[in-house]
């Protein structure tokens, strides 16, 4: 029998190159744990997707086995079974919706497909309680860049914008790639830039002028400010003169996160929505949430952000958006359930 007061859920998420399993009961976190394959695509600087399955089939039984050790359950204990089945990368994706289905079918569990975006959202239910709906919400990751509309995390996502081009994640690998860093580039630019002047060089704040209001109101577009970063290395290396790097990776992570942060607060002021909640794995860069603690605050926004271990892939995500569909009872997804790689973030329950 389903507790659907404080169901316990266990999620599994493999839409790119973490493999993360973990067991909610509630909005309480009980097991967690993630299995990288980062290290095996540092040399191809970016995530290729046949390693990536790959990675994913020799880790997902041991990263389950970890997760219900850790939460002290069994199978037998287990509510549901929630599975990310889109976005992301289509083999990656089958891995886990495959050993979902096998879970669920082998124990007599429902089974939940659920959207990997509307997680990176739900995630922060277990560390400050349910949200006060709507709320606006700033995703930003490796592949996605969107400002939501959230008037129910279950039942009605509104896609406002999107990165036209670029990811603010890729943004930052191409640029660590420009300046000779390791992938990935995030947490090396954010070390170095701390080292930095952010003021040093100008570079550009994309769709962020009056011309642009109308069309691309919430939208975001990192392309031309890597191309700047570029064309400002290839002036200093004509010029014989010395790279500051930790000037550039400054100036380069200010303009990325004055953007994010600047839309974020006028979507919620815009919609009169007094609250943020912020998600994805740019989301851990200390220059975005310095911005963000700053602009919230000054506006009166209440800004949530989930601890650094929940920013990134992890199947904490995907068990906190399972056990709130759960709570709210809606249907399960069936056994034929499939995988979307380009799943919108409208659609928080996918079914066959």
């Amino acid at each position: 029998m389903v507790d659907v007061t404080e169901p316990l859920v266990l999620g599994i998420e493999s839409s790119c190159d973490e493999t993360g399993v973990a067991v909610v009961r509630g909005t309480k976190l009980l097991g967690h744990s993630v299995a990288s394959s980062v290290e095996e695509h540092v040399r191809f600087g970016g995530v290729v997707p046949e390693v990536a399955s790959r990675a994913h089939l020799e880790a997902i039984v041991p990263t389950l086995d970890r997760a219900l050790a850790e939460a002290n359950v069994s199978l037998a204990d287990i509510d549901a079974i929630a599975v990310t089945s889109g976005p992301g990368l289509t083999g990656a994706l089958l891995v886990g919706v495959a050993a979902a289905k096998a879970l669920a079918f082998a124990n007599n569990k429902p089974l939940y497909g659920v959207n990997h975006l509307a997680a990176h959202v739900a995630v922060d239910q277990l560390e400050h309680g349910r949200f006060s709906e709507p709320m606006i919400a700033l995703l930003v990751s490796g592949g996605h860049t969107e400002i939501l509309k959230v008037n129910d995390i279950v039942t009605d996502i509104e896609l406002l914008g999107g990165t036209i081009d670029d990811a603010a994640g890729e943004a930052f690998d191409k640029v660590a790639r420009l300046l000779g860093l390791p992938y990935p580039g995030g947490p090396h630019i954010d070390r170095l830039a701390r080292e930095g002047n952010p003021k040093a060089i100008d570079f550009p704040r994309a769709l962020t002028h009056a011309k642009d209001i109308e069309k691309y109101r919430w939208d975001f577009s990192f392309s031309g400010l890597k191309s700047a970063v570029a064309r400002h290395v290839q002036r200093e290396q004509a010029a014989g003169r010395e790279l500051n790097i930790p000037d550039i990776a400054a100036s380069f992570q200010d303009a990325v996160c004055d953007v994010l942060s600047r839309k974020a607060v006028e979507a919620c002021l815009h919609f009169e929505i007094p609250r943020l909640v912020v998600g994805g794995g740019v989301a851990a860069n200390g220059r975005l949430r310095e911005f963000l603690e700053e602009r919230t605050a000054a506006a009166g926004i209440e800004m949530r952000v989930p601890p650094l271990r929940l920013c990134t892939d992890n199947g904490a995500m995907v068990a906190a958006l399972g056990a709130e569909v759960v709570r709210r009872g809606l249907a399960p997804s069936d056994l034929e359930l499939a995988v979307d790689s380009g799943l919108p973030v409208s659609q928080v329950v996918a079914q066959r």
